[in-house]
C-alpha cells in the first residue's frame, strides 16, 4: 500500500511539473530522471531569485508565477529585458558556468520548480531531448530580448505598455493582471505620470479597465493592434519554439 501511495504521489507531482511547457515537452523518462532534484517552491511577488553577476545555485521553471528579467543600472534604475512564465526557464544561461547577465525578480506571485544548476548541467551534458529544448527556448528568449531592445528605442510609450501587458497576459491564467502603475513605470523605464496618461487612454478606448492594483484586459485584439510589430515578432519566436517541441514530440 505504501509503495502504491508513493507511485500515485509521483504521478500527481509529474503532472504538476508538466504545467511548465518546457518540462512537459521532455520525454517521460527524461523528466523522471530530473524529478528527484526538482523542488516545488512558492514564488512570492517581489522575490529576487538571482542578481546580476551571481553564480547561481538554481534554475527556475515557473508553472503559475511570472518572472521578470531586469537590467539594473548603476543608479539603481531598472529596465525589463525579458519575461519568463510557464513556457520556459530562468537561469539556464548559467549552464556554461557564466555568471548571471541580468537580475531575476518574481513579477507575479505563484509557483514553480527549481532545479540545482549543477543537476541541470549534468542532464544537459548527457545529451538527448533536454539540450535541444533548452537551445530552442534560449533562441526564443534572445529574440524576445532583441525585440525589447528595438522597441525600447523606437516604440511609443503606448506601444511599450500594450506589449508589456500582453507579455503577461500570455503567461497568466486570467485576463486580470495584478500590477500597480509604479511597477509598470519601473519595468518600462518611464515616468509614472506617463503610464497614468497612457493607461487612461487605453481605458477610454475600451482596451483595458484599470482599478487600483489591477488591470483587466477587455479587448485583446485591440491591444495587440496597439502594441505594434515588436510584440508580434517576439510572440512569433515563442510560437516557433512551441511548434518545434510539438514536432519533436
Amino acid at each position: 500500500a505504501a509503495g502504491r501511495e508513493i507511485k500515485l504521489a509521483s504521478r500527481v507531482s509529474l503532472s504538476s511539473a508538466q504545467q511548465n511547457e518546457l518540462l512537459a515537452a521532455l520525454p517521460r523518462a527524461a523528466l523522471e530522471s530530473l524529478f528527484e532534484d526538482l523542488e516545488l517552491v512558492e514564488l512570492p511577488f517581489g522575490k529576487e531569485l538571482y542578481a546580476y553577476g551571481n553564480n547561481l545555485e538554481y534554475s527556475y521553471f515557473p508553472t503559475t508565477a511570472i518572472i521578470s528579467l531586469l537590467y539594473v543600472m548603476e543608479d539603481g534604475a531598472t529596465t525589463e529585458i525579458a519575461v519568463v512564465g510557464h513556457e520556459g526557464v530562468a537561469g539556464a544561461s548559467l549552464l556554461a558556468g557564466e555568471r548571471a547577465m541580468c537580475t531575476a525578480v518574481v513579477q507575479s506571485a505563484g509557483y514553480g520548480y527549481r532545479l540545482k544548476t549543477q543537476s541541470l548541467r549534468n542532464a544537459f551534458n548527457q545529451g538527448g531531448a533536454l539540450p535541444q529544448l533548452l537551445m530552442r527556448y534560449t533562441n526564443a528568449l534572445f529574440a524576445q530580448m532583441a525585440q525589447n531592445a528595438v522597441g525600447g528605442r523606437h516604440s511609443s510609450i503606448e506601444q511599450k505598455l500594450c506589449r508589456w501587458l500582453l507579455d503577461r497576459l500570455d503567461r497568466s491564467l486570467s485576463n486580470e493582471l495584478k500590477v500597480t502603475q509604479d511597477t509598470m513605470a519601473n519595468m518600462l523605464g518611464v515616468r509614472r505620470e506617463s503610464v497614468t496618461v497612457t493607461a487612461r487612454k487605453l481605458q477610454d478606448e475600451g482596451l483595458i479597465q484599470y482599478r487600483r492594483g489591477t488591470v483587466e484586459v477587455l479587448d485583446r485584439e485591440g491591444l495587440e493592434a496597439a502594441a505594434g510589430n515588436c510584440y508580434k515578432a517576439a510572440r512569433a519566436g515563442f510560437e516557433q519554439f512551441r511548434s518545434g517541441i510539438s514536432a519533436h514530440n
